[in-house]
Formats: C-alpha cells, structure tokens, sequence
C-alpha cells in the first residue's frame, strides 16, 4: 500500500490494515481548490499536517466544505519536495493513546505545497491572493517566525534585507506575507483574516506586529502606497485574530514507522532535512488537542466549529491561551527539557518517573503558576493541568524528546515564564521573590547552554537562534568553579528581550544567579541541586 491516490484505491487493504480514509472525493476537492481557494497555511510541518488540516478533512467528510487547504513552506524546501510531492500531500495521522493502542487515519484535506522562497512558488501564491473566494491565511512556523529583531532588538540580516529590497522577492516569512498582502490590495482590496496558530502570547499581535513593520518600512523607502499600510493596519479589512493551540506532535519515530510497514504501508522511513527538520510521511502525536480562535473574519470563515474548534471573543483566547503557555503545559514542558537533557533522559514520559522533575513541574504549574491565571470559562486551569501532568505526559507511547522540546528555548522563555513574573510584579499581594520553581527552571536553562551534561561529559545543545550569543556571554564558566560565574549572567538576566522583563527589576537575578552556581559546583551538582530545593 502506498501513501498516493492511486495507492489509495485500493481502500479494502487499507481498511483491513485499520485505517480510515477520507470520505470526499480528492479530486473534487484539489479543482475547487485550484479555482476558489479558501484557506492557505504557512507552515507545512507536522502540527499542520495532523491537526490543522484533521480540521479541515472533518469538514470536507461531512460536507460542510468542498475546498481543501494550500500548504506553503517558508523554511525548508525539502519538506514539499520529499514528502508532499510523493504522497499527493496527504498525511497519515497516527494517534497515540496511554493504552498502547494507536488510531491511523489518511488525511487529504491539503491540495497541495508550495514552496515560497522559490520564484515560480511565490508567482502561484501571488496569484491565490487575487482570488476574492480566499478566506484565511493561518500559521504554525513557530515563535522564531515571526520575530524580526534578535536579542539586541536589532534587525535581523534577513528582515533587514527584506526592507531594503522591498516587495518582489522577499525572503523572511513577514516580508512575504506582506507582499501577498499587497497583491491581495491591488487585485481589489479584499478581506481577509490572518491566524497565527503557534504557541505563543499574544500571537495574533506578534503576527501583526510583523507584517505591518515590514509594511511600513517599505512604505518609507518608497515601494509601497500609504493607503495599502492603512488598508493593512484596518482590522475590518485585514483582521488578526487570536489563537491557543495544543496538541503534543514529536518528531515520528521509529517504533511508529516499524508497525506501520508491518501492516503493509510502503515509503514510511523519516527524513531529516539538510535543514534539520524531522518530518515523515506519517505524523504520530497525541490524542487529545486544542483550539480556540478568536472570532473575526472580515470574508467568512470555514465552519470550524463543526470540527471540535471554540470559536470565541479574544478575551476568553487570551485567557486560554494564557492558561496554557504560561502556566498549565509550555512552562512544564520547558522545564523537562532542559533539566531532562542535563540529566541523560531520552524521552518526556520517562522523565515523569523522576521524583524531583515531576516536583518541579507540579511547583510551576499548581503553586506557582495556577494561583495568577484566570479562569477562562471554556477550559478549567486546575482539569487541565490534571490531564497534562497526570495523563499527557506521563504517556509511554509519546516518543517526545526533551532534545525537541529544548530546540528554540530563548524565543519560548518570555512568554512560558517572564508572563508570570509579570504577573508577580504587577499584584501587590504578590513578590516575585517568594518564587523557587520558575528561577529554578532558569538557571536550568542557561546552565545547559553550557553544553556539558550532569556528568561532566559534553552534551549537544537543541538548536536556538540565540544560543551563539548565550554562550558567548557564559564563555568561561565552568563546570566546578561556581566562581567562574561572577559577573557572566548579568547582561543576560537584565535583559528584557530575553526574558519579558528584567529579572533584575523583579529582585530575581541573585536568586537565579545562586541557584546557576550550585548547578555548576561539579559533576551530579544538577541532581544535588534539585534534590536540595524539592525533596
């Protein structure tokens, strides 16, 4: 059985092997696309291709939808080339339950990829946002996507070059959403609504903020109107709603792929990218999973609510999403990461039999965390927070890596912990000082930035766009000289870029800058260290 149309057909042996297929007709669905395009994502990676787009095949199945979904991929060309192409975009999605048990389900709802940072890629996406039909415009290319400053609060050299050469090739993701945009407005002006879908605060804002920079930049130097900036900055015309998504979605792994080709299924080896992506034909997550969208779109909208989707007002998103990344599952997730690759741990669930990491989760989340987190009324905080520490990620059948979850930490740490302080700094009742577990998770970080394991031996650091210049700044602290600390963490705890305040500010840099040298006395320093302050 192949992954493809045509493997497709013969839906006897994929209905043996337990897989369901789609119920629409995929042709049907591709030439609807092709001629009223609704919806495009940036973002064609595993989240997408999962969940994003088991919405939109919910809707296509029931009829509620005749149009499926344009994946582009800003990033990493590969991804289209070597597993969309092959596999007419389609996805096998495999849902894995705490009993060991997995679901499989075809997912043809996207009709195609594309690739933006290629010219005849960009031409075609050019020519799907003169379309009036086109809906949404909606992303999962996380937090470093949309950031246009590094941590000096500098441009970057692409977002920097992107201004400079304005609107005909550019090559950041906010510059080429910008000059879609553009097209959008001189092919009549016709709404649309723009969704971040990533795990971040506020990312609605942080999407806008983003594009309309760009925008007016180029606004100066003379390449675009002042009325295509207002036509951009008019929620009426170009809304950017806010979103919480959640579903676990590691990297595919290989017990996956192994029963997958015991049932017969061809082609299901990973890839990893020149890039370093780590993609498949198949995805394997989580069952359970969350959506909540705020309700503003200026050209209508798919009936996503049909699909499990809360569609709500941006207080109750805010609320949720808060809930979430800053308190009942990203700051958890975080904390395990780091302290997990310190401590040699391969998988997530494995770390949940851990005595001390399973106290320093439960410390952010119910003492530190639940107490400055507002009910948002559609989701409970403290059920939430149930099913993550008591279900979630204790799994044994998630292959979640502390490795993946550590990749991108500088650009997750303002908001899965600095929203908190804030939140500290800002309550009179409150004093960030009575915090233990938050700054405890800090100095874990910049303590595995070091690149040195419990043991002494050396460890490889996740990927971060930050990292080079975190380490530059720890250049010389070493591992048994706490000492050698002295004076290396206070440009980076006083900066805000890096942690959505200062820790200075919130009378919390002696304490991190304590705990980061008794994680540094000497080999088994993190366990000693962990066990001091949770035991």
């Amino acid at each position: 059985m192949r992954l493809n149309y045509n493997g497709l057909q013969d839906r006897a042996a994929w209905e043996a092997a337990g897989v369901a297929l789609p119920k629409h007709d995929w042709k049907a669905m591709c030439a609807e696309t092709e001629q009223n395009p609704v919806w495009v994502h940036f973002g064609a990676g595993n989240i997408f291709r999962i969940f994003i787009a088991g919405l939109q095949q919910r809707l296509l199945n029931k009829g509620a939808a005749k149009a499926g979904i344009i994946a582009v991929e800003t990033f990493d060309a590969e991804v289209v080339e070597k597993i969309y192409v092959p596999h007419d975009s389609m996805t096998l999605a495999v849902s894995l339950k705490a009993d060991g048990s997995i679901d499989k389900e075809v997912v043809a709802s996207i009709a195609k990829g594309i690739v933006a940072a290629q010219p005849e890629g960009l031409e075609e996406l050019r020519g799907i946002f003169r379309k009036e039909s086109l809906q949404m415009l909606s992303f999962t290319i996380t937090e470093k996507g949309y950031a246009l400053r590094d941590m000096k609060d500098e441009l970057t050299a692409m977002a920097a070059a992107d201004i400079e050469a304005g609107p005909a090739a550019p090559k950041h993701a906010m510059g080429v959403v910008a000059s879609l945009l553009l097209e959008r407005y001189k092919a009549g002006a016709f709404p649309i609504a723009v969704v971040s879908m990533d795990n971040c605060s506020h990312n609605g804002e942080k999407l806008r903020a983003g594009v309309t920079e760009i925008a007016r930049e180029w606004q100066k130097k003379g390449f675009v109107p002042a009325e295509y900036v207002a036509w951009l900055e008019d929620e009426a015309q170009v809304s950017f709603p806010w979103s919480m998504i959640d579903k676990i979605t590691p990297r595919p792994a290989e017990v996956v792929q192994q029963q997958l080709t015991a049932l017969g299924i061809e082609d299901m080896a990973p890839i990893i990218t020149a890039r370093h992506t780590y993609i498949a034909p198949f995805v394997n997550a989580e069952a359970p999973q969350y959506l909540v969208i705020e309700d503003r779109f200026p050209n209508g909208r798919p009936a996503l609510e049909q699909a499990g989707v809360y569609m709500t007002d941006r207080d109750t998103v805010n609320m949720t999403e808060r809930m979430k990344v800053t308190t009942c599952l990203n700051p958890l997730h975080t904390a395990l990461a780091v302290y997990g690759c310190l401590l040699g741990y391969e998988k997530i669930c494995d770390e949940m039999k851990d005595e001390q990491l399973v106290k320093l989760i439960e410390r952010i989340g119910y003492v530190e965390g639940l107490p400055v987190v507002t009910d948002p009324g559609i989701l409970s905080p403290k059920a939430f927070i149930d099913e993550v520490v008591g279900q979630r990620l204790p799994n044994p059948f998630m292959p979640d890596t502390p490795q993946r979850i550590a990749c991108d930490t500088s650009q997750k740490v303002p908001i899965r912990f600095g929203e908190t302080i804030k939140s500290y700094m800002t309550d009179p009742d409150r004093d960030p000082a009575t915090l233990k577990a938050i700054p405890l998770a800090l100095a874990g970080w910049l303590r595995y930035l070091l690149g040195v394991d419990d043991e002494g031996n050396e460890m490889p650091v996740s990927p971060d766009p930050m990292a080079p210049q975190l380490q530059q700044a720890l250049a010389g602290v070493k591992l048994g000289e706490p000492d050698s600390a002295n004076g290396k963490l206070d440009g980076i705890l006083s900066n805000p870029n890096l942690f959505g305040v200062s820790l200075m500010d919130a009378g919390l840099d002696g304490i991190v800058t304590g705990y980061f040298k008794e994680l540094i006395a000497g080999p088994g320093a993190v366990r000693a260290t962990l066990k001091k302050y949770l035991d």
